[in-house]
């Protein structure tokens, strides 16, 4: 050890001249210290001439004991300047990006000094040719990072003293004047701000005079005040408690308060929140209000990575109206139960599993004081599906088993499947050639099979989920079973022949009888085994024509195209009215009518009467090709100049009147660059009608009428603008901006109001931070239009049925000031539809927004500002002016 720093100058070194500097760089700070005993063991004279007593000898009575190692790791230090070692007081300065590891410690500073007496380490930042501080201190032990002005570090006990600290956790930036560093886990801070603001000069700041950090765990500390904009507020806390665990944590869940004019003063949105597992967590919140209403609500989500994933939420209320004893006191209590659950693709190739359920009490959307779902307050329909699908490996065979709900919130009428059965069987081919070839229509024949089996209850609200609603459950199985193949005829048409077999199975039938007691028919549903099969056969011709006209060169288009594919089916069923049977109907023995004992089944009664039609059908296409602006282009551009325009009507030879059904047209394109999307549709008959508006047998034209008479017609108009241009093929809007409307009818109903425990839409996400240019600022903003008219005339009453049109937008006055907004017009009822206006503004580190409906049933108002950071989420202020609602 004496040797090896005989030869180190006390002198200053630049490391890159002195190539024994940089072998040092691994020495251990143990090897450097010396206690007093150590420089007084060599003689004065010859300090190699060692003695037999020389105490530097080890022997058995030897009083001085070997220096045990003081550190468990070598330590590596670098410099970009200047290294100097002093070994008269046993320190290592390191100047100009200063770099030192030992462990899981890695510091790095403009100036790091190395005492080894003390084992403390001290590293500051310099100045640089301009005067200004830099290269501070940056402190790394594990996954934990600090910058501050300047650290003592003991390497020893790993304890230290900080000022000026700096440091992130969890996305709270915690400034320190002065911190002592117990332990590695373990931090005492004095007079601190906590923020998420990334500014040099935070936005807001919560001031403490001390505090307790304990890392991945708390910070627990005394009175804390807000100060915003560095103006101190009166909002104080006699303590502060902020938990600073990696991933979810169970917790409470703060209440946000407020009222309305119905059940008074509230706490809506309280609870706790329960982390069950690494794959589960439920939500527990509660809703009460001054008046005894109250409601109670758990949301739980759940999801096993690559197998499946899904979400639980059961909402319940009990809202009272009024006081007891006044004529407008009312009471009611609803419910709403979701489920949505979806299996990853990599879990099972040959089974799938899902469900997404949205049932309740019909008057939920409607009466709830804590739900803003805009889209299912607008829809009058609620409906579900559980679905499992499994493919038999080997066989041509696959089946799904599922239940169904829907529900109409306005006739409060229920309509499920419980269960429904389908079992498929993929076409084979028993005729095939070898080696699967398929060249004749023998050879093409494919045999399909399929079996459906349900269990249909219809109930309402009244008795959904009870007992009752069972009582007229009704039940069945379909088997179905086909033949066809197709065939070229006279070379540019193709034949398809078609077999069709079907039976159905009930476990009832219908029994009418005349009571001459009564003197009326009675009707009782027999229970046991009933079946009846029906078959038929078709026969469809088909082709398709391509016209192509060409224009000259030098012209914008290059050529039109017109396809058109032209449709003759001819499809014949057999009267099969022997399953019918007959019963007397009034006190005259001879007035017999006839019926069907199915009549009441799910799958319908045989057909009556022989069925022998005709179809015939026709679709247009009709595309142009652009030449390209650019003369280096040389492929053009396909345009749709009519996406499709199609009639279609059928004759029925064995009808004795009206043989022929209305003609139906439709037709589709877009326009302006598939900005405008339009779609319309009519129906055409040819039959007139008389004076009490029912259908003659009789053509229109020999009526003095026009060859077809317009009974209905559609026009739909969807328009859709933006200043935001596509970039790399893609849209500039966001995934999440993109998914939002297209699970809001476009967009065009508006955005849901924020939850009172929600800080941000989209549940709390920050957003990036955006800068506000002065001059040559771009305004983005985008236009949703939708259009639809409806005209009826079906017995003579040519009246618009309908005539609305909706609109919304977003407009983005600056990049942090967004205004939006929705809204519809009924021209017909000369009225505004449910409209909602909304503003937000983008405060940095702060978020405000404003969503008001400012008339309507709906009329209400919601005021948000709050900090955007998931940490100090309950640090907010927000203000809900509740619609006005009566309960029945």
């Amino acid at each position: 050890m004496i040797l090896a720093f005989c030869y180190i100058n006390t002198a200053l070194y630049s490391q890159e001249k002195n190539p024994l500097l940089k072998e040092s760089n691994d020495l251990k700070l143990s090897d450097t210290i010396f206690s007093k005993t150590d420089t007084n063991i060599l003689g004065k004279k010859d300090s190699l001439n060692l003695k037999v007593n020389d105490s530097i000898l080890v022997s058995k009575k030897d009083s001085i004991k070997k220096p045990k190692e003081l550190l468990e790791s070598a330590i590596v230090h670098s410099a970009d300047s200047l290294i100097r070692q002093d070994i008269k007081n046993n320190k290592i300065s390191l100047y100009k990006n200063a770099h030192i590891h030992y462990k899981d410690i890695d510091l790095t500073a403009g100036f790091i000094e190395i005492d080894n007496k003390t084992n403390i380490v001290t590293a500051k930042g310099i100045k640089d040719s301009v005067g200004v501080y830099s290269q501070l201190p940056v402190f790394k032990q594990g996954t934990q990072e600090s910058v501050q002005d300047t650290i003592k570090f003991n390497f020893k006990s790993e304890k230290a003293k900080i000022w000026n600290l700096k440091t992130d956790q969890q996305g709270l930036i915690i400034k320190g004047e002065v911190s002592k560093k117990h332990n590695d886990s373990v931090i005492f801070i004095e007079n601190i701000k906590i923020t998420s603001s990334q500014k040099e000069d935070p936005d807001y700041y919560i001031k403490v005079k001390k505090a307790k950090f304990i890392k991945d765990q708390k910070m627990v500390a005394g009175a804390s005040q807000l100060v915003i904009a560095d103006v101190p507020t009166p909002v104080v806390l006699p303590f502060v408690y902020v938990p600073l665990t990696k991933g979810r944590t169970s917790g409470f869940l703060m209440p946000t308060w407020g009222e309305n004019s119905t059940q008074g003063y509230f706490l809506q949105n309280g609870g706790y929140y329960f982390v069950l597992s690494d794959n589960f967590d439920l939500a527990v919140l509660g809703d009460i209000y001054t008046n005894g209403s109250w409601g109670l609500r758990t949301e739980s989500s759940y999801a096993v990575r690559y197998k499946f994933s899904g979400s639980f939420d059961f909402k319940y209320e009990s809202l009272i109206n009024s006081l007891k004893g006044l004529d407008d006191y009312a009471k009611t209590s609803n419910y709403n139960i979701r489920w949505s659950h979806s299996q990853d693709q990599k879990a099972s190739p040959n089974s799938r599993f899902s469900a997404s359920v949205n049932l309740g009490s019909s008057k939920y959307y409607k009466e709830s004081n804590n739900e803003y779902n805009t889209n299912s307050f607008l829809n009058n329909t609620l409906s579900s599906s559980i679905s499992f699908y499994k493919k038999f490996v080997g066989t041509p065979f696959n089946m799904s088993l599922s239940a169904t709900h829907s529900q109409n919130t306005n006739t409060e009428q229920i309509s499920m499947t419980l269960p429904s059965l389908q079992v498929n069987m993929d076409r084979v081919y028993p005729f095939v050639g070898k080696n699967g070839a398929k060249n004749n229509a023998l050879q093409k024949t494919g045999l399909s099979y399929s079996l459906k089996g349900d269990n249909r209850v219809t109930t309402t609200d009244e008795f959904f989920f009870k007992k009752g609603m069972f009582d007229d459950a009704k039940s069945g199985l379909q088997h179905t079973l086909g033949l066809n193949t197709n065939m070229k005829a006279l070379k540019y048409f193709t034949l398809s022949p078609n077999l069709s077999y079907k039976e159905v199975w009930y476990f009832d039938k219908l029994k009418k009888t005349f009571d001459d007691v009564e003197n009326a028919v009675v009707t009782d549903t027999i229970s046991g085994f009933n079946a009846f099969r029906e078959y038929s056969t078709s026969l469809s011709l088909g082709t398709t024509l391509y016209g192509m006209f060409q224009f000259k060169k030098g012209s914008k288009i290059e050529a039109i195209r017109h396809v058109v594919r032209p449709s003759v089916s001819y499809s014949y069923r057999p009267d099969f009215s022997g399953y019918y049977e007959e019963v007397q109907n009034s006190e005259d023995p001879t007035d017999i009518v006839e019926y069907s004992p199915y009549s009441n089944g799910i799958y319908g009664s045989p057909g009556k009467g022989i069925s022998n039609s005709i179809n015939f059908s026709v679709n247009n296409n009709i595309e142009a090709k652009v030449r390209s602006k650019d003369s280096t282009n040389t492929e053009s551009k396909k345009i749709i100049l009519l996406n499709n325009l199609n009639f279609s009507t059928s004759y029925n030879m064995a009808a004795d009147s009206l043989k022929w059904s209305p003609v139906g047209v439709n037709a589709g394109t877009t326009l302006f660059n598939n900005k405008l999307s339009v779609n319309a549709n009519a129906t055409l008959d040819p039959y007139a009608i008389d004076a009490n508006g029912r259908k003659m047998n009789t053509f229109n034209f020999e009526n003095n009428g026009s060859l077809f008479r317009l009974t209905n017609a559609g026009l739909t108009l969807n328009y859709s603008l933006s200043s935001k241009k596509e970039k790399d093929g893609k849209n500039s809007r966001s995934e999440s901006q993109r998914n939002a409307d297209a699970n809001n009818s476009d967009g065009i109903f508006g955005e849901n109001s924020i939850a009172s425990n929600q800080q941000t839409p989209g549940g709390g996400e920050e957003e990036e931070v955006k800068t506000t240019k002065l001059f040559g600022a771009t305004i983005p903003w985008n236009l949703k239009i939708a259009y639809a008219l409806n005209y009826s005339n079906s017995i003579r009453q040519n009246e618009i049925s309908s005539n609305s049109l909706m609109f919304s937008g977003d407009l983005d006055l600056t990049p942090k000031w967004k205004v939006g907004f929705s809204s519809g017009y009924d021209i017909k009822s000369q009225g505004f539809s449910y409209t909602q206006l909304r503003f937000s503004r983008d405060l940095d580190s702060w978020k405000l927004n404003f969503n008001w409906v400012p008339f309507g049933s709906r009329q209400s108002y919601y005021f948000f500002i709050g900090i955007k950071s998931s940490m100090l989420s309950d640090l907010k202020y927000d203000k809900r002016q509740q619609p006005d609602r009566v309960l029945f």
